[in-house]
């Protein structure tokens, strides 16, 4: 019955993960390409001040704490999972560089160094020196952006229509105030909206894209009842002169074309149709033209909800979820970029 079974090997946990190897692990491309060295600088000046004067045991190694922050989020992950999953996979453990002998950082840990990280605002300043890094290598191709939003939701509240209309006041319902566990569990910033008969609860990504890499050069993350339209402008920068600027009729209108020609950006924009007034021909055959670039992004938001498992997050008021949602499109871009190495690799082979 057991005639399969041996006794344990030296050298068995290295010949399982070159058969995981084979088995073509993600990670193993991601932590082959990625310079991880180039976060630590940022990370060490701002956390070295903050652990300053406390006591207790000697911090884990920043790298390692922000790879399984990234780790959390490629398989969207709670501080409770990650640490049983690391604990668990050896492909996890050879990502981070540990081995079963080492101590793995647990979910506390993991916590109090994202909300470290919140507090110091530190997700732009990481999100932004890897794409000033993709951007020297020429991986940016700077031939046009696309601009688009995707829904994140977080877990619905289960608040009274009386409560629901004292938080869009801008108002804490008097009861909560009086229980101060309650408080903390209740989002006052998330927001509902609807689209295309679909409620969405919770906040919404708001990114600007390379057209060509489909690498994310910005976002501005905000509740979802926000119009897309109100973001464009946040979303602009003088790298954009010049370029071309697709997106979708939400981003049409006089003002968006005004801002857009002021600041000499290509309008590359959808045409909205009128209530009373449809699309002419040639105004829909350009809208399928555009459609053609503009379309890209699409797969942006596909490669976070399939190979990401989805952009649904779990934690309460903007703050928290401008990092969240931060290093979900780092996530993403660290990604992009392995597959931007592999099909560079392929066309000099």
């Amino acid at each position: 019955m057991f005639k399969h079974r041996r006794e344990k090997g030296l050298f068995d946990e290295e010949l399982r993960l070159s058969k995981l190897s084979k088995q073509n692990d993600p990670l193993l491309k991601l932590d082959k390409f990625i310079d991880w060295e180039i976060f630590r600088s940022i990370l060490e000046i701002a956390l070295k001040k903050d652990s300053k004067n406390k006591g207790g045991r000697k911090p884990y190694d920043y790298i390692l704490l922000f790879k399984m922050l990234i780790l959390q989020r490629y398989y969207n992950l709670s501080d409770d999972q990650i640490e049983f999953q690391v604990l668990d996979r050896l492909t996890f453990m050879r990502f981070l560089g540990i081995t079963m002998a080492d101590d793995v950082p647990d979910s506390k840990t993991v916590w109090n160094f994202r909300e470290t990280l919140t507090d110091n605002r530190l997700i732009e300043k990481l999100f932004d020196i890897f794409t000033q890094s993709l951007n020297k290598q020429g991986l940016i191709a700077n031939e046009g952006r696309i601009v688009d939003a995707s829904f994140v939701e977080v877990p619905r509240q289960r608040n009274t229509k009386s409560e629901n209309d004292q938080i869009k006041n801008g108002q804490i319902p008097e009861q909560w105030n009086e229980d101060p566990n309650r408080l903390r569990q209740k989002d006052v910033d998330a927001r509902w909206t609807q689209k295309n008969n679909v409620n969405y609860y919770g906040y919404k990504d708001n990114i600007k894209c390379d057209s060509k890499s489909k690498i994310i050069t910005k976002y501005k993350v905000t509740d979802a009842s926000v119009h897309d339209s109100q973001v464009v402008e946040a979303l602009l920068d003088p790298s954009d002169e010049g370029q071309p600027l697709w997106g979708d009729s939400a981003y049409s209108g006089s003002p968006i074309a005004r801002k857009l020609k002021s600041k000499k950006i290509k309008n590359r924009i959808h045409t909205k149709g009128a209530k009373n007034k449809s699309l002419t021909t040639k105004q829909k055959n350009l809208n399928t033209k555009k459609s053609k670039v503009r379309a890209r992004v699409e797969h942006i938001f596909g490669f976070i909800e399939n190979s990401m498992n989805g952009s649904y997050i779990r934690c309460i008021g903007i703050i928290r979820a401008k990092t969240t949602i931060g290093l979900m499109n780092l996530t993403y871009n660290l990604c992009r970029f392995t597959q931007l190495r592999a099909i560079h690799r392929l066309a000099v082979s």
